[in-house]
This record gives C-alpha cells, sequence and structure tokens, in this order.
C-alpha cells in the first residue's frame, strides 16, 4: 500500500505542477464565464448608437390596411414617426420595383431593412423581412410576432368580430412551460433538466476520453524512455498501474472539483457582475441536484474513468510508437463515442429497452446513466445493476490491463500480435 501511495502522490504532484495543468484548469472557468457575462455586455454594446438609422420600410401590397397596423405597432403606437417605421402602399405589380429601391436603401444605411405584406398565389396573405439585421433573432422574432397577431386579428374582424375586440383577443399572451416531476415532487422546468443532462453526458464523455489517453501517453512515455524498467524491478506491475490510473483521475477529480466551485461562485454573483458591466442580469433557470445525486455522477465518473483508463494502459503498453497507438486505441475509443451517438434517442425515450441497456452496459454506462439520471427518475435497483457492471468491468478492465502491462511495458520495437496478447493474459503469476 506505502509503493502504490508513492506510485499515486507521483504521477499526481509531476501533473498539477506543469504549466498546461494551470491552462486547463482555468479555461473551463474562463469559458463559462464568457458563457454568461458575454453576451449580456455585447448586447448592451451592440445597442444602436444616438442617431444611428433603425427606420423599417413596410411595403404593403395587401388591400385590407395590415400594413397601416404593423408599421403603428412597430413603430411605438406613433405611425408617423418616419425615423421608426415607413409606410409605403402600392399594388402588387408595383412591389418588384419598390423592393429594388428599398434594396439600395439599406445598401446606402438609410433604413435598416424592409418589409414587404403581400399575397400568395392562393391568395392568402405573406410577409418577408430583409436588412442588415436579418440575422438578430430577437429582432426577427419581434417582427414575426407583430405580422401573426395583426394577421390574426384582420381575420377574426373580416369574420365578423368587432376590431376592438379583436386586437384584443390577438394581443393576448400565450404562456407555455415544460415542468419535470420527479418521485420527490416538482422538478423545475423539463427544457432544463434537458440541456442539464447533455451537459453532463457530454463533460463525462470528454472528461473520461481526455483523462484515459493522459494514461495511454503516460505509459507510452515510460516505456520508451525505459523509466519503466528501473521502476518495475521494486515496485509490482500492477501496483505501478494502479497508481499511475489513480494519480492521473485525481487529477482529472481536481479539475473537476475546480470547475464546480469556480462555476458555483459566478453564478451566486451573476447579477453583481452583470450590473458592473450594465449589462441586464435576467433570470436564469437552473435544475435543482441532491446531493444524493452528485455524489451518483461522481462515482460514475471515477468508475466510467477507472475502466477506460487501464485499457488505455494495456493499449499503451502494448505500442512503441505515436502511430501506432493513434490506431490500437481507435476499439477503446469507439466503444466511448458509441454511448455518446446514442445520446438523441436516449433523450427522447430515457425509460425505452435501448436506454436501460445501454445504461446496464459497463462501456456505455459512465455517459448513459447519468444522462438518465439527469432526465428522469431511475428505479434504484437499475442504479443498483449498473453500478455493479461498472466495478466489474472496471476490475475486468484493471485485471486484464495489468497482465497486459506486465509484460507489454518491457518490450520494445515489436508490436505483439493478438494470439501473443492473449497469451500475456492468461498466464498465470507476478
Amino acid at each position: 500500500m506505502r509503493k502504490l501511495w508513492v506510485v499515486i502522490r507521483r504521477e499526481y504532484s509531476e501533473r498539477v505542477r506543469t504549466r498546461w495543468f494551470l491552462f486547463a484548469t482555468l479555461f473551463g472557468p474562463f469559458t463559462m464565464a464568457l458563457t454568461l457575462f458575454l453576451p449580456g455586455y455585447l448586447s448592451r454594446k451592440s445597442a444602436p448608437p444616438s442617431g444611428a438609422t433603425t427606420a423599417m420600410r413596410i411595403l404593403d401590397a395587401t388591400p385590407n390596411g395590415l400594413g397601416a397596423l404593423i408599421v403603428t405597432d412597430l413603430g411605438g403606437g406613433i405611425a408617423a414617426d418616419p425615423s421608426r417605421a415607413q409606410l409605403v402602399t402600392l399594388s402588387q405589380e408595383a412591389l418588384p420595383a419598390a423592393e429594388s429601391l428599398a434594396t439600395e436603401a439599406v445598401r446606402q444605411r438609410m433604413i435598416v431593412g424592409y418589409l414587404v405584406l403581400d399575397r400568395g398565389p392562393s391568395g392568402m396573405m405573406r410577409a418577408r423581412y430583409a436588412g442588415r439585421n436579418a440575422t438578430s433573432l430577437l429582432e426577427t422574432e419581434r417582427i414575426r410576432a407583430v405580422f401573426t397577431r395583426h394577421l390574426l386579428a384582420l381575420r377574426m374582424t373580416t369574420n365578423g368580430l368587432h376590431p376592438e375586440v379583436a386586437s384584443r383577443i390577438a394581443r393576448l399572451p400565450s404562456p407555455f412551460s415544460v415542468e419535470r416531476i420527479t418521485d420527490e415532487g416538482r422538478g423545475g422546468s423539463g427544457n432544463v433538466s434537458l440541456l442539464f443532462a447533455i451537459g453532463v453526458s457530454v463533460l463525462l464523455y470528454l472528461t473520461i476520453l481526455m483523462y484515459g489517453q493522459n494514461v495511454l501517453r503516460g505509459v507510452m512515455d515510460e516505456k520508451q524512455s525505459r523509466v519503466a524498467e528501473m521502476v518495475v524491478s521494486s515496485v509490482r506491475p500492477d501496483v505501478l498501474l494502479t497508481g499511475k490510473v489513480l494519480g492521473i483521475g485525481a487529477v482529472g477529480l481536481t479539475q473537476i472539483l475546480v470547475w464546480i466551485a469556480a462555476s458555483f461562485v459566478m453564478l451566486r454573483y451573476r447579477g453583481v457582475v452583470l450590473g458592473v458591466l450594465g449589462a441586464e442580469a435576467r433570470p436564469l433557470s437552473l435544475p435543482h441536484v441532491s446531493l444524493g445525486m452528485a455524489v451518483l455522477l461522481l462515482v460514475f465518473f471515477i468508475l466510467g474513468y477507472l475502466l477506460y483508463a487501464a485499457l488505455f494502459a494495456a493499449v499503451g503498453a502494448m505500442v512503441s510508437s505515436e502511430q501506432e497507438a493513434q490506431q490500437a486505441q481507435i476499439p477503446v475509443v469507439m466503444m466511448l463515442v458509441l454511448s455518446i451517438l446514442f445520446l438523441q434517442p436516449v433523450l427522447g425515450a430515457p425509460d425505452s429497452d435501448l436506454a436501460v441497456t445501454l445504461s446496464l452496459l459497463p462501456f456505455s454506462a459512465p455517459v448513459v446513466m447519468p444522462m438518465r439520471m439527469s432526465a428522469v427518475s431511475v428505479p434504484w435497483w437499475e442504479l443498483v445493476l449498473s453500478l455493479v457492471a461498472l466495478v466489474s468491468g472496471g476490475y475486468l478492465g484493471l485485471y486484464v490491463a495489468a497482465r497486459i502491462y506486465r509484460t507489454g511495458i518491457l518490450m520494445h520495437g515489436k508490436r505483439p500480435r493478438l494470439r501473443e496478447v492473449l497469451r500475456w493474459i492468461g498466464r498465470s503469476g507476478a
């Protein structure tokens, strides 16, 4: 046990003292800070300066005055204010020429864009917008909502409803939300839970893949530098392998804990920071994560990492060059990638036979089961079976990797065949 601890401490301290560890550890919080604060700051900065052209031209080729209603709405209730909305009433035949003039006006920055109102071949009224701000989702959604609202009111008026009543009905909001209900009760927004499930699965996938490959490179470096030949003279190969896997895993766990702590602090003081930047702090919906669920997510990460780290270590012991490693690790990487490829069908039906099966298989359980846990309530017996399968798979992976490692780590210049590797696994003794 003392030798195992020495190996773990060496692997851990050797990596956390590097500049790359500091860079990677700080990069996660930096990325989240950009996500939380930069959009609000840029939206304030991108607001049109005083005197900038914000006028919109409405080309109305409909016979029922729809354009006048939209101009009033877009103009803030002042139809005659040309600095906000301009109405041009014309015939269907004159529309192409008017569009050409409006396009040139946009190019010359006389107006920001124009909205065309006309009738399609079937006689149904339609609208299309063109402008410099056409890529702004908020702006185009506002224009679409105004058009839809007044078109609905016009249809109701055409069918005999009083114009004031029709306008009042068309302006009624239609709020719709989705809420998740768990065994413990109401669990918050369903959309937020879905995004959280995707985020958890992708984070686990990337972290397991990244640190598993770190184990592979660590084994290869020791093999190529012949350090392993000196170390195994005083430490058993299985102890050396286990210490390497646990040491590098502790590095990954340290980074994740730093990221979680930094995210908690930034979310807590998000409103204060946005206030300092002069941006609006809109409410942010967050999923409820209990202590038990957080512990389970951490356990699935650790067990999944142990399984894949052992497999990557076995690959590193078998190969002698970076080119061979790139080819030999493909089967291991594909097992992990398969769990992400099923992300959409699993989230679409978290209780389906496919989702349950993938969450019970050792190679996909570290990603699929946390994904399901974040989306729906998983029965306790499925959690137990998944953990048992993952522990069994991890133990078997470490056992096989140790058998390969103790022989392959001393081989140089030759890539063993599959029959030879199987003979290493079946060989008894230390």
